[in-house]
């Protein structure tokens, strides 16, 4: 099986390569000519990273190691693991460079700014003979939420009518994380 094009000290060019052996040190065998020979695995670098999460309406910076070629995208998920603090689940909402950028190589990145996903404000409107009135919980990221489904919050007990999504657009269900507003008709 062929792994790579690399540079055959007998050939004296690139050529396809099968490696023999894995290690510190990997074994290469040249297809070309036969000749075996050591390839020094490269080493991954780490970028000290700065990453704001926002927590409601509470930022808090955090540093992480990340390998250097690792891609940032907004929108993506990110474990920030900062050893003085807690561990925190987060999606990319922008990302720094020497301007604001959809994507980058964390090597590219000052500053990433996202929003923590472990445990996420949601804002509910429940309507009750002709008025609504506003509930906003904290929950888990991941818990989900379907039009239909009954539920009860804050002694409020209601039905689900009406997802709308972060972003753009409604939805029959989706995550916490993912919603901006869950509208309900009190029962």
């Amino acid at each position: 099986m062929l792994d790579d094009q690399l540079f055959c000290p007998s050939c004296s060019e690139d050529t396809d390569h099968v490696m023999i052996k894995s290690g510190q040190e990997n074994l290469m065998r040249c297809e070309e000519c036969g000749m075996v020979h050591p390839v020094q695995r490269e080493k991954e670098r780490l970028v000290n990273l700065k990453v704001i999460v926002s927590k409601d309406a509470v930022s808090h910076p955090y540093r992480i190691q990340i390998p250097e070629k690792e891609k940032l995208e907004v929108g993506q998920e990110l474990l920030v693991d900062d050893a003085s603090q807690d561990l925190v689940l987060a999606e990319i909402t922008s990302i720094e460079t020497d301007r604001r950028v959809e994507s980058a190589l964390a090597k590219e990145a000052n500053t990433v700014w996202a929003r923590a996903l472990d445990e996420v404000p949601l804002k509910i409107s429940v309507y009750r003979a002709g008025r609504s009135y506003p509930i906003k919980i904290h929950l888990p990221g991941d818990e989900v939420f379907a039009l239909g489904e009954v539920r009860e919050v804050e002694g409020s007990k209601f039905r689900i009518v009406k997802i709308k999504l972060r972003g753009v657009g409604f939805a029959d269900k989706a995550p916490a994380k993912d919603i901006t507003r869950i509208w309900g008709l009190e029962l």
